[in-house]
């Protein structure tokens, strides 16, 4: 059924990329019973609302060869493996705070036959201030993880300026960019584009907001995770 799924709205997809992603919504449904990886487990579900929804990402265009891309708060490993899989010229990092949802995306990277892709566990407002990998990132994604004006705090230091931090949202994404205007400005960044999502035959509104860094995040940033909760920017 999965496969049935993405050979319907995604036909560009080929027939090995399909495999993969089949063996990958396989593996975190035989997961999912053990361990806690996701609140969505019917073929369906999966292959929309997680791997169709990860893969609209493509929409924006920025997923060219050699890029490099970190997943922020990427949990069972969306959208970071169907990323990896239609995007196989790039570097994706997966990142998450809790190790069992990597052990999960490692192994499943693995069985799948995904090569392109890496796990860092940490939290992300931590990680970004190391210096192998503040500003270490052509692309942000992030999905699902909290506000946009929070997310911006703990994503963009990733992104090398000139790149750019793609964050998925929902149909209130518009909204949420005018709230995170400030947090952009202060952080580096510029939105250029709001990206309309439908989910079929679910008919859900995702939005896609796509933010420019256009110069480094000030060495404040990121603060601790209680000041970004407590004082959003």
């Amino acid at each position: 059924m999965t496969d049935a799924y993405l050979r319907k709205y995604l036909p560009g997809i080929g027939a090995e990329d399909r495999l993969k992603l089949c063996a990958v919504a396989r593996m975190l449904t035989e997961r999912n019973r053990v361990t806690n990886l996701t609140a969505i487990t019917d073929e369906k579900g999966i292959a929309l609302l997680h791997i169709y929804d990860s893969l609209s990402l493509l929409s924006t265009g920025l997923f060219t060869p050699g890029k490099k891309i970190i997943d922020v708060g990427c949990g069972g490993g969306f959208p970071a493996l169907p990323l990896a899989v239609c995007a196989p010229e790039c570097l994706v990092t997966a990142n998450d705070s809790t190790a069992k949802k990597l052990d999960f995306v490692r192994e499943a990277a693995l069985k799948a036959g995904i090569n392109n892709l890496r796990t860092l566990c940490g939290r992300a407002e931590e990680l970004s201030r190391l210096p192998e990998y503040r500003e270490g990132f052509d692309i942000a994604v992030s999905r699902g993880v909290a506000k946009l004006n929070l997310l911006c705090e703990l994503c963009l230091p990733f992104v090398t300026p000139g790149g750019y931090f793609a964050a998925m949202k929902g149909e209130k994404g518009k909204e949420e960019a005018a709230e995170a205007k400030n947090a952009m400005e202060k952080l580096g960044g510029e939105l250029v584009d709001i990206i309309n999502i439908t989910i079929p035959e679910y008919e859900y509104l995702h939005t896609i907001c796509v933010i420019k860094k256009t110069r480094a995040t000030p060495a404040e940033y990121p603060r601790a995770n209680g000041k970004i909760k407590k004082n959003p920017l």
